[in-house]
């Protein structure tokens, strides 16, 4: 495929995608009744909410120094919490573009080579990968009797472990044919694993290795907390079992990968993990609004802050 084409559909199919999703959600719920939730709704716990999204946005900013300084670049806190908060802000208008400007406003201001920025990038995703996989895990297991349940109340139990079976069967093939393979897609996944497997462990090798990990807990624990809290700003969810909110939360998270910050996936994303609980869908997707919003805002307010301010901080210290 044209690389221009490429990049053109990279960009416009989120944002298409993400107009129809907001549509559609608007069609399931009338203004005014959405409206009316965001009016009822108790802003003490939207604003603990956001307080907890702020929390784990500066924590992302602190640990991001520890992967630096191995490489001799000590950076300045205030450039580092700034250009976090710049790149969630412009990935909601071109996806993934926010992560080159992460390590470009690096190279700007601190001086350092953006390939290696960006390489601390990428291990601090292959970090949060690893978090949202333990997440996963960590759910099946607190949940195995619900989905268990669910699964065979849809589908038949004997496909169910017919679909493992194969499942694991294709799993092993496709293993051992990526392994031996020298096609030019297998060299890719082998490259791209084996840079996994590598970024995972050199966080092992960090001298503060301990303080990277504990920031990395801390900031998908105030993910979880700013999605629970934030439940009770609604009397409808208030009273979600948190078998609910664990789901919710990780289906919201995927949905932030389909479109520009998630927009109009983000509330649908909670639709579908509440109803499998009978939530009724009104207050599922106000609550998905509201979360999404109150989310946004915060983003929108510090990232906007942070771009227009990177120059001044930058350039008062040029003059000192």
């Amino acid at each position: 495929m044209n690389p221009k084409i490429k990049r053109i559909l990279t960009i416009t199919i989120p944002l298409v995608l993400g107009v129809f999703l907001v549509w559609y959600s608007l069609s399931q719920i009338s203004l005014e009744q959405l409206v009316s939730y965001f009016k009822k709704a108790d802003y003490t716990f939207i604003s603990l909410g956001v307080f907890f999204g702020l929390l784990s946005h500066l924590s992302r900013a602190y640990r991001w120094r520890f992967q630096l300084q191995p490489m001799g670049y000590h950076i300045k806190l205030g450039n580092s919490v700034m250009a976090v908060f710049a790149t969630y802000l412009i990935n909601y208008t071109v996806p993934r573009a926010g992560e080159v400007a992460r390590a470009s406003i690096l190279t700007n201001y601190e001086g350092v080579p953006f390939e290696k920025g960006f390489g601390t990038i990428v291990a601090e995703r292959i970090a949060d990968l690893i978090m949202m996989f333990c997440i996963i895990v960590v759910t099946l297991f607190l949940q195995f009797d619900f989905i268990y349940g669910f699964l065979v109340e849809k589908f038949n139990p004997t496909k169910i472990i017919m679909g493992v079976f194969l499942l694991l069967f294709f799993g092993i093939v496709f293993t051992i044919f990526i392994k031996r393979s020298n096609l030019k897609i297998a060299l890719k996944i082998k490259s791209f694993v084996n840079g996994l497997i590598e970024g995972a462990l050199s966080i092992f090798k960090m001298k503060k290795k301990w303080a990277f990990i504990f920031h990395t807990f801390f900031i998908w624990t105030m993910y979880v907390l700013m999605f629970y809290v934030t439940s009770f700003a609604l009397e409808e969810t208030s009273y979600v079992p948190f078998a609910a909110i664990l789901i919710g939360f990780i289906a919201a998270s995927f949905s932030i990968a389909a479109t520009n910050g998630g927009i109009g996936s983000y509330p649908e994303a909670v639709v579908l993990a509440f109803t499998l609980f009978n939530i009724p869908e009104d207050p599922s997707r106000a609550f998905g609004w509201i979360m999404w919003g109150s989310q946004t805002l915060l983003i929108i307010v510090f990232g906007g802050l942070s771009l227009i301010y990177l120059p001044i901080f930058n350039r008062k210290k040029a003059i000192k």
